[in-house]
């Protein structure tokens, strides 16, 4: 089948994808930016790209006419505290009306489980996306899911961080709301499962592992397998602001990510049926076990796809990002080093591997305390790492840097600040025909506080930046 794969750079669409062209099916990516679908070589000679935002207007034959199937896996929750309902509106009809054009016959859509009376705005929102999406001119198949559990996903990751940093947590009344986490590999059990399947036409299924949870019951289980010490203690008074503050500072996520998801977190997510489950024979995995396969993959370095990845991780908007791959050269500050590889191959390797547990392999101490400083300004931090230890593709996140390209076989790595300073900043390596590494670091100053922030880090570029190329370029 040709299939169209909407959200295809996203959590849940990069782990689709694989598993579509394993099953031998032609797949259609729908991506904002082309360059930022991070996939290797081999898997994009493999696939159609298509670039579309949704948000934009509808721009006729753009998508291919012969589409069998379209999986929907596109959503705002993060992109915004206020109007990202009004987005996912948009973004549901435009969709539609790029169906009307195509001979699609189904369409799958994930969404979240939606029983209860009193929903939170993702919620309801989800629920208002699923009311357009049964409008189009085709067969919908409307999988709903509540916490998913896999390496990389945001619930999962903020867990993590929560329960490996905090052996004591002082946590507010959500912790008490009941969910049913599902594995990641179960979620894409059912939305392959599903394909194709006529029993599933035009109908919603709610999907859930076999586990009722609390929050305080979910951390607590985490601890037991991680063979962790954990002590909760529950205060009322802890509001949702101070709340999405918490998250935001002891975890990875983003506040306005931190914030939707505590909107979320008081409403009770509960899977009301197992009629998909017994449609497709298909028995979902325990809460713990799905812990497990998750931490098989992390310590395997087989972390597909990370929600830190995405562009709701970023300061900036996709939009944004794409105007600065281009490196500009005037009204800029320059720090340019270059330095002799004694072994190409291996320098190559460590510009690869930069960042992330790997440090930046010279006063790392001093990454971390402007990692810090950017945290308590609003900025993203160093806590987002990076997916992979050892493999980097462009869109990726960098602690707090966005790669803007990394190409191997040109031995080129260009990253883009994403914390807070008084203008922009790029950081490039590459290395020359003649294996020397160059080490470029350009700033484009706003005002007066921009120049004197560029001059006052001054003494520490000279050595921190000295420091790192050497080891870089020394065997």
């Amino acid at each position: 089948m040709k299939i169209l794969l909407t959200g295809a750079n996203g959590y849940i669409g990069m782990r689709v994808l694989p598993l579509l062209l394993e099953q031998g099916h032609q797949v259609v990516c729908a991506v904002r930016s082309a360059d930022r679908l991070s996939v290797d070589k081999e898997t994009k000679e493999r696939i159609d790209i298509i670039e579309m935002d949704l948000l934009d207007e509808v721009k006729p034959n753009l998508i291919p006419k012969d589409i069998d199937v379209a999986y929907y896996l596109v959503h705002s929750m993060s992109s915004s505290t206020s109007d990202f309902s009004d987005k996912e509106q948009i973004t549901a009809n435009h969709f539609n009306t790029y169906m009307k054009d195509t001979q699609v016959k189904q369409v799958i859509f994930l969404s979240g489980i939606v029983n209860e009376d009193n929903l939170s705005k993702h919620l309801e929102s989800r629920k208002n996306v699923e009311s357009i999406l049964y409008k189009g001119n085709y067969h919908l198949t409307v999988i709903r899911a509540g916490i998913i559990v896999g390496s990389g996903s945001a619930s999962f990751e903020i867990i993590r961080d929560l329960c490996e940093k905090l052996p004591l947590m002082i946590t507010p009344k959500w912790v008490n709301t009941r969910c049913q986490p599902i594995g990641i590999r179960d979620v894409l059990k059912f939305l392959t499962g599903v394909l194709g399947k006529e029993e599933t036409y035009d109908a919603s299924f709610d999907i859930g592992g076999p586990d009722v949870l609390t929050y305080k019951n979910m951390m607590k289980n985490y601890a037991k397998v991680r063979g962790l010490s954990l002590t909760i203690v529950n205060v009322p008074i802890m509001t949702p602001k101070l709340s999405s503050y918490w998250l935001y500072f002891v975890t990875s996520t983003s506040y306005k990510l931190a914030s939707n998801l505590v909107d979320s977190m008081r409403i009770n997510v509960i899977a009301k049926d197992k009629r998909l489950q017994d449609i497709l024979g298909i028995k979902p995995h325990t809460y713990e076990e799905a812990i497990e396969m998750a931490f098989i993959k992390i310590e395997q370095n087989q972390v597909i796809s990370s929600w830190k990845d995405s562009k709701v991780s970023s300061r900036y908007s996709q939009k944004d990002l794409n105007k600065y791959i281009k490196v500009p050269k005037f009204g800029c500050l320059h720090d340019h080093q270059q330095m002799k590889a004694d072994d190409p191959k291996e320098a190559l390797e460590k510009i690869w591997a930069i960042g992330g547990k790997n440090g930046w392999y010279y006063a790392n101490t001093l990454w971390k305390i402007r990692g810090y400083f950017d945290k308590l300004s609003g900025g993203v931090g160093l806590r987002r790492g990076r997916t992979n230890p050892d493999k980097i593709n462009s869109g990726d996140s960098l602690d707090f840097w966005r790669v803007l390209m990394a190409d191997k076989e040109e031995r080129r790595l260009l990253l883009f600040a994403e914390m807070r300073v008084p203008g922009e900043a790029w950081l490039e390596f590459y290395i020359d025909d003649e294996n020397v590494v160059h080490q470029n670091a350009t700033f484009r100053p706003k005002g007066l506080i921009g120049r004197l922030y560029w001059y006052s880090m001054l003494p520490f570029h000279f050595f921190i930046f000295n420091g790192m190329l050497t080891k870089i370029c020394k065997t």
